[in-house]
């Protein structure tokens, strides 16, 4: 039988996922803005809305990476199987940190499009892995 129970656990996974929605969904609104933005033709408009955008989601990466920390240490004993499937997150969650980064730093349109779409694909499947796990 199901109960409902709110305790620790269920706080620190909240808090865990909330981060990561920000993460997630925060580049699906930036996708979604970025064209609206270009269009308005104010001479930098987009780069702050960016700016903005980095201000609020590298402090939720920050949170996800110490809440994920915080739910590894809690879950204990793992199978094999759960052990591979996290290490696979983690590698996901890397290639969207770095790719992120060097979105954010690079001012080649090329490699900002490469790394852009690279740090989302990523975090989406790191974001799936989670749900999984």
């Amino acid at each position: 039988m199901r109960t409902f129970n709110v305790d620790l656990a269920t706080i620190r996974i909240f808090i865990h996922v909330l981060a990561v929605t920000v993460w997630v969904g925060g580049q699906i609104v930036m996708m979604a803005l970025l064209p609206v933005l270009r269009a308005a033709g104010v001479d930098g408009l987009p780069a702050k809305a960016a700016q903005a955008f980095q201000n609020v989601a590298w402090p939720a990466f920050a949170i996800a990476m110490f809440t994920g920390i915080w739910n590894i240490l809690a879950v204990g004993e793992t199978s094999t199987g759960w052990s591979m499937g996290f290490g696979i997150k983690m590698i996901f969650v890397v290639i969207s940190g770095v790719a992120a980064f060097i979105h954010a730093k690079n001012e080649d349109p090329k490699i900002k499009g490469m790394t852009g779409a690279l740090g989302f694909i990523s975090a989406l499947v790191a974001m799936f892995l989670g749900f999984a796990l």
